[in-house]
């Protein structure tokens, strides 16, 4: 009798350039991407093509210091996925990025643009750099070298990159034109979150903000909390935090506590946010600011509000601090503030949470119709483009909220369902090649 040699059985194995026992924010990520996976059915068989970046970029970023010396600086580019249309994502400038992060990052903007579904995939850069640290011509130069040495992965219909921590319209400006230098022409599409008048879109400095605010009302209004009576909390107040807590200001809100990286102020009667806004554009922080008192920055998580905005960088909300939140609503705006051992104790403890994937997702809606009118050269007014992100936030959320409903999972897994399926459904349609 022969005997028929039994079929291999490959395992997935993490990336060899990843240390298992120290996953950081890429193990966050692939621990949602677990709690998704029995709800995707015959799409589950792609599953592990989540689990893996397409494609991850190290370069050195040599750079001439104003001192006359040469300096090397570590740079990323991941692109997470890219079977529904071309990678898009921020790019950060920040001491502490690592690859894990990167990557992390670059599959939440995956989920995060096939949950309002843009026709992007998801990417993410960095260098590792504390751009305070640098002159202003430093800047320039570190971030045209970096550029370059991205430049054969990115491109108008290849990978979009946009502004995120530490970065601004400035830097996308940078970018923009070392591309179009290298490419010999003029190609404003590369980047969004530029400057208007190099093809910029109205209402892109405002977009991430605006559509915090906006999940934050449509949740509000079927948990029965009125917005207008609300008491807010906010961490981080640049374009997204401040943004925000100008928004719910002008919807009646008390914002009663705000912390940056400057310290923590409070006022239970509520705190002046244009006066606030005023002070940190000025200032670089809250640090300082004379209409709120001063309290120890670990307070601020057991502050009494109704809505908390986490607004910073990832990691903040965790197992330490999740059973000191006293808000019925956390909406969160940075990119993975909530560990998922803190997301449990939340929702065990009936604190709904708006997951990043959705709740932030109005920056790279308007990043979306930036790249179109760049394709068409015909530009949209700021009115229209604010409605038709409203629109498309509000119709994202109200799907999320209806899987949410359907399958009695949280905000988080019903926004990974939609998402992860549309995602693995393009997958499946295209199939492998070759």
């Amino acid at each position: 009798m022969s005997s028929q040699t039994p079929p291999a059985v490959f395992t997935q194995a993490l990336p060899s350039y990843l240390d298992p026992n120290h996953l950081g924010p890429w193990g966050i990520y692939l621990q949602q991407v677990d709690r998704v996976a029995p709800y995707l059915g015959k799409l589950g068989r792609w599953v592990d093509t989540l689990k893996r970046p397409k494609r991850t970029l190290i370069v050195d970023v040599p750079i001439h210091l104003d001192n006359g010396t040469i300096a090397h600086f570590e740079g990323y580019r991941v692109q997470h996925n890219t079977s529904r249309g071309p990678g898009k994502g921020g790019v950060r400038f920040h001491q502490d990025v690592t690859l894990s992060e990167v990557m992390a990052l670059s599959a939440w903007m995956s989920i995060k643009n096939a949950a309002v579904n843009v026709p992007y995939g998801g990417a993410k850069g960095g260098i590792r750099v504390d751009p305070k640290l640098l002159s202003r011509g430093e800047l320039e130069r570190i971030t045209r070298r970096y550029t370059s040495e991205i430049g054969i992965i990115i491109g108008p219909s290849k990978d979009i990159p946009a502004p995120d921590v530490n970065t601004n319209e400035q830097v996308m400006a940078w970018m923009m034109d070392t591309y179009s230098m290298n490419e010999g022409a003029t190609a404003t599409g590369v980047v969004t979150g530029k400057p208007v008048d190099l093809g910029g879109s109205l209402g892109r400095r405002e977009a991430t903000g605006r559509g915090v605010f906006t999940v934050g009302v449509e949740a509000a209004r079927r948990i029965g909390l009125d917005v207008a009576r609300s008491r807010v909390a906010v961490q981080g107040f640049g374009n997204v935090g401040g943004v925000a807590g100008k928004l719910f200001a002008e919807a009646g809100a008390r914002v009663v506590a705000v912390q940056d990286h400057g310290g923590t102020v409070y006022s239970d009667a509520g705190l002046n946010v244009p006066a606030l806004l005023d002070h940190v554009g000025r200032h670089g922080s809250v640090a300082g600011f004379a209409g709120g008192e001063v309290i120890p920055d670990e307070d601020f998580w057991g502050v009494s509000c109704d809505i908390l905005i986490p607004a910073a960088l990832e990691g903040q909300i965790t197992d330490k601090n999740a059973g000191r939140i006293q808000a019925r609503m956390v909406i969160e705006g940075a990119n993975g503030p909530t560990t998922p051992q803190a997301d449990d104790i939340l929702h065990d403890r009936g604190v709904l949470v708006l997951p990043d994937v959705i709740a932030n997702a109005g920056g790279v809606t308007v990043s979306y119709f930036e790249w179109v009118q760049d394709f068409s050269s015909f530009f949209w007014t700021e009115d229209e483009i604010n409605a038709r992100l409203v629109k498309i936030m509000k119709d994202a959320f109200s799907a999320v909220w209806q899987v949410s409903e359907d399958h009695k999972v949280s905000l988080r897994t019903a926004t990974f369902i939609i998402a992860c399926q549309r995602i693995l459904h393009a997958r499946d349609l295209r199939g492998l090649y070759p």
